[in-house]
């Protein structure tokens, strides 16, 4: 037995699958097939067993056998590489060119660093007299020979989503060979890919001081300043970008992207037309163009782009999700018949799937078919939080310790510490919870600019968190106690500083991340006279209108009951904090009193941020502006009581929901 099958840390099934290969290698076929049919039996679903009897009974000639095996892998892993590559050298040992191309296309359109593709792909091309296309795939061989092993190996798993085996390797390497600019790049693209984007920007950076002429890694620093909300930085590499290749397509609708983010929704329009101009099929680009509109209250026109992206791919759940999430679209039974044909279809892709589910879920119940709805946002649920790491214990450590932490006595020693300038409003709480509404209101007043859900405050906490944080033991809050008093003065500046792209000449802004509420001893100890609205609602009804929401990132807390009703408790033990600790420094909203009696709910809005009183602000619905929140065409209709009360119809399924906020339900008031 060799070394590596002795390895302590691989499992027995880890054991298993590498001997079989060992067998493989071997030439041992028949053996390998009779052994992973015997592992197949035992775990009927696995991966890696599947692949390797569909090989063995290719090797073996039993070309029919393993196109039947494969065809029952695709449907576990649609996306695989392996699958198409291996069905490629079938349709080979056919003397099927047509299909045999077909399938390596596939596969190399997944994962580049497949070498037995490209090579089969240049003897193919050959073949059949296609002489350009065979010297594009023999420059990928020549560019894969290029790279090293451990470099080419780390891609390919990277390409199939394999991110650990890809670390590994891509780490051990960088460890001997030292500052390998490809290396460093893969590292940071599974660090995007992780969400470690910290880490990734710094590799990134790293690279392009060795190789400024590195376009595919200034591309990947573009894409990681854009995940961290660093709208302005993204633009400009990107303009880098097109200053050398303006045709790109990947660079154009990453600078779309990129002026979407900065609230140049104009532009970003401008540029997604001229992008379909060249890639008319192109079911993203339809989608993201539909969203700007959206932002805009361009809603017919939104709605023609949603369509056009649900034609360009049929089973495009995000396309039919996002028509769900104008809230006030209503689908054909033509269109509720593909969306149900999609979601049942076995190669249709979880997040389509969940997409798929969600959408129909607002189908049904804007059809009264409450029972059928509620299985569809449940089933929609059950999927996103199977993908989901979230976990509530994390939040719930962070709660106490800002009770620990953020004490009278510690604001009292750390009294005016910060940047004196009043200029934001931050508006907190739960998603859902009328904050949108609130924001909309001011936003309508003359001396406010309406901005959206900023990302600076959590990136400051992630800052303050340090690198790979403990999130078991986590450095913040605790981390407050340490910081010198210039240290808040300095952040405070920092903030107002980097929010400045997003506020044109009013003296206020609003900077409407729910979450924020989290962070609110942050915030006055760096913003000291900023004012804080809490934006509240109900418990059952914010909690119900968070689980039928399918939101585009984060809130990760929303996709269970348990999750949710935990997370709402949570956010309630925070704020009776900050209202012990910061009396009357917070002011706490009710949305269903702003919708009983919207006038004098205004009038205290703009009292307690310094504002007189505007009709305008009554007229919130008339105000013109970019929304981008899953409110947003809500905002433009005047108040309406109809949403208070919608959890009633789906009472029947709530009981869980209510036995999981307990004492909340009484206690939110």
């Amino acid at each position: 037995m060799n070394a590596t099958a002795t390895d302590p840390t691989l499992s027995p099934l880890e054991l298993e699958v590498q001997r079989i290969r060992q067998l493989h290698a071997d030439g041992q076929h028949a053996h390998a097939l009779q052994a992973a049919q015997t592992l197949l039996a035992e775990v009927p679903d696995d991966v890696d067993a599947l692949y390797l009897v569909a090989r063995s009974q290719r090797y073996l000639g039993q070309i029919d056998a393993a196109l039947q095996t494969l065809a029952r892998l695709e449907q576990q892993r649609p996306h695989y590489s392996r699958v198409h590559e291996e069905r490629g050298h079938c349709y080979v040992v056919m003397r099927d060119a047509p299909r045999a191309i077909d399938a390596l296309l596939h596969a190399v359109n997944i994962n580049p660093a497949l070498p037995s593709s490209w090579n089969l792909l240049e003897g193919l091309y050959r073949m059949t007299g296609d002489t350009a296309n065979a010297a594009t795939a023999a420059s990928h061989v020549a560019t894969l020979k290029r790279l090293a092993p451990e470099i080419v190996r780390a891609t390919s798993h990277f390409s199939d989503g394999e991110f650990d085996p890809a670390e590994q390797i891509i780490r051990a390497y960088l460890l001997k060979a030292g500052n390998d600019v490809e290396a460093m790049r893969l590292l940071a693209r599974i660090g995007l890919a992780r969400d470690v984007l910290d880490d990734a920007e710094i590799l990134l950076e790293a690279v392009l001081k060795i190789a400024p002429d590195f376009r595919a890694a200034r591309y990947d620093y573009a894409c990681v300043l854009l995940e961290r909300h660093l709208y302005k930085r993204a633009c400009e590499e990107t303009e880098k970008l097109l200053a050398v290749d303006p045709r790109h397509l990947d660079y154009r609708a990453l600078y779309a992207s990129a002026n979407v983010g900065l609230g140049e929704h104009e532009r970003a329009i401008a540029l997604y037309r001229e992008l379909l101009r060249d890639a008319p099929g192109a079911a993203d680009l339809h989608l993201s163009l539909a969203h700007s509109l959206k932002t805009q209250g361009r809603t017919a026109e939104s709605i023609e782009a949603y369509r056009a992206a649900a034609a360009a791919r049929a089973d495009f759940g995000d396309a039919y999700w996002s028509l769900a999430n104008l809230k006030t679209y209503r689908f054909t039974d033509e269109e509720i018949a593909r969306m149900r044909a999609a979601e049942a279809a076995p190669s249709t892709q979880t997040v389509d799937r969940y997409h798929l589910s969600f959408a129909l879920g607002k189908a049904l119940e804007d059809r009264s078919e409450y029972a059928e709805s509620w299985r569809y946002y449940s089933q929609g649920n059950a999927l996103k939080r199977s993908e989901s790491r979230y976990r509530p214990e994390i939040i719930e450590t962070n709660t106490h310790r800002q009770i620990d932490v953020c004490t009278r006595e510690f604001f009292a020693s750390r009294d005016g510490v910060g940047d004196p300038r009043p200029d934001p409003i931050f508006i907190v709480g739960l998603p859902r919870a009328g904050s949108t509404l609130i924001e909309q209101i001011l936003a309508s007043h003359s001396r406010v600019e309406g901005t959206h859900e900023l990302g600076e405050i959590p990136r400051m906490v992630l800052d303050l968190q340090g690198r790979q944080p403990d999130l078991d033991d986590p450095r913040y809050p605790g981390v407050l106690a340490e910081l010198a008093h210039g240290d808040f003065l300095r952040l405070g500046e920092k903030y107002v500083s980097e929010t400045r792209i997003y506020r044109g000449n009013k003296p206020y802004f609003i900077d409407k991340m729910p979450n924020n509420f989290r962070h609110i001893g942050l915030i006055h100890l760096m913003l000291p006279n900023a004012k804080i609205i809490d934006a509240r609602r109900e418990p059952i009804a914010c909690c119900f209108s968070n689980l039928k929401q399918l939101f585009a990132t984060g809130q990760e807390f929303t996709y269970s009951v348990e999750d949710i009703a935990r997370y709402y408790r949570t956010y309630l033990d925070v704020m009776q904090h900050w209202d012990e600790v910061l009396p009357g420094r917070v002011l706490r909203v009710h949305h269903e009193d702003v919708v009983d009696d919207l006038e004098s709910n205004v009038r205290r809005i703009l009292d307690f941020c310094g504002l007189d009183f505007e009709p305008s602000c009554l007229e919130f619905y008339k105000t013109a502006r970019s929304v981008r929140t899953a409110s947003s065409e809500q905002v433009r209709q005047p108040i309406f009581r109809d949403g208070l009360d919608q959890w009633t119809k789906f009472e029947p399924w709530l009981g869980p929901l209510k036995d999981a906020l307990g004492d909340a339900l009484v206690r939110y008031r």
